[in-house]
């Protein structure tokens, strides 16, 4: 396992630094203009420069923005080009494993970015972090957060720019004030979403399934995306602590199947990688009831059965709003007694 000492770690982001949006699975991008040119817009109002990569307005595929082929060349051209210094995917998607075969991992080494993007983007994280050692941000997607109306999140800005922006540790997590995942009921399409407010619940804070204390490396994603690496660029686990989410469902307006998350969680113990972590932190369950988040507990539980690494659960990751930036690769701490969950090191470093 590589250790976040000989981590690859980009410079970090400051104003007037060049911005990539791209599309490395899903074309929905070019079908909601209107939010990537909210995002867009974001970055510019603060700054910044935004480059719109061929891909995210693209839609010229079934199921995915383009070929594989051409997805990996702006993943590539991303990296390559030297007026970028953050590369962020449009959304996430089904198929950003296809790129990998196309990828120059000793490329992308030897010109590091900030690489920014969830759920199936998960894919590109593990594998960057597999074969380039390269230290990437599971968080926000330019459409789902960063084109959101009126304005993107407070808890999900702050953590985002702790993360990229500042050559120190986030520290301290702390549990956002409110949370949502009603984001289906709003008909993007319909650019419903420039008016419609969604609904917000007050968050009562993360949950300790297993007590314990545990410090490494954090390292993961999405469930069932963790599935889709063959061995050469699975990670080795060893000494992390493990970070999970699960995403929509077969449906997009419903959940991540319970029997799906109990079967990759049972492929995740019997492949031998809950043999290796020292702890594991769950984000919250996306479109769950609260009788499936129990079940979704007892389900985690079972299948951690004999194993005594803390478990923290509802940690603001991944699918629901607001969300933390979570740099990859680095140290992290897991303290039950005192409630902790914390980023101990910077994911960026600092310079012109």
């Amino acid at each position: 396992m590589a250790t976040s000492s000989s981590m690859v770690k980009s410079l970090r982001l400051n104003v007037g630094s060049g911005i990539a949006f791209i599309a490395p699975a899903s074309g929905f991008a070019a079908l909601v203009k209107h939010r990537l040119e909210q995002a867009q817009k974001y970055f510019t109002d603060k700054g910044y420069k935004v480059y719109l990569y061929p891909t995210s307005r693209q839609n010229a595929h079934p199921i995915s923005s383009n070929t594989a082929e051409l997805r990996a060349k702006d993943v590539m051209d991303a990296f390559r080009d030297p007026d970028i210094r953050a590369i962020i995917c449009t959304i996430g998607g089904n198929t950003c494993h296809q790129l990998i075969e196309y990828l120059d991992f000793e490329v992308i080494r030897r010109h590091p970015k900030i690489f920014v993007g969830y759920s199936d983007i998960t894919s590109l994280h593990l594998s960057l972090y597999k074969k380039a050692n390269l230290c990437t941000f599971y968080g926000p997607s330019a459409i789902c957060q960063f084109g959101e109306f009126p304005s993107l999140y407070e808890y999900t800005e702050q953590y985002f720019f702790r993360a990229v922006a500042q050559d120190c540790p986030i520290g301290c997590v702390l549990p956002s004030e409110h949370w949502t995942d009603d984001d289906k009921s709003v008909n993007w399409l319909t650019q419903m979403d420039r008016t419609q407010s969604r609904q917000f619940k007050p968050n009562h804070g993360f949950e300790w399934l297993r007590p314990g204390k545990a410090t490494g490396p954090i390292l993961g994603g999405c469930i069932p995306v963790l599935l889709n690496l063959p061995g050469e660029y699975y990670p080795d686990f060893s000494g992390t602590i493990l970070l999970l989410e699960t995403p929509e469902g077969d449906q997009f307006d419903r959940g991540f199947s319970l029997d799906e998350a109990d079967r990759v969680l049972g492929v995740l113990r019997l492949n031998g990688t809950f043999e290796k972590v020292r702890g594991l932190v769950f984000g919250r369950a996306f479109l769950y009831s609260t009788e499936q988040v129990k079940i979704l507990h007892q389900v985690l539980r079972e299948n951690t059965r004999g194993f005594d690494f803390p478990i923290l659960y509802g940690v603001d990751v991944g699918h629901s709003d607001p969300m933390i930036t979570v740099p990859l690769g680095v140290q992290a701490t897991l303290d039950s007694d005192a409630n902790l969950f914390s980023i101990d090191e910077a994911g960026v470093y600092s310079g012109s």
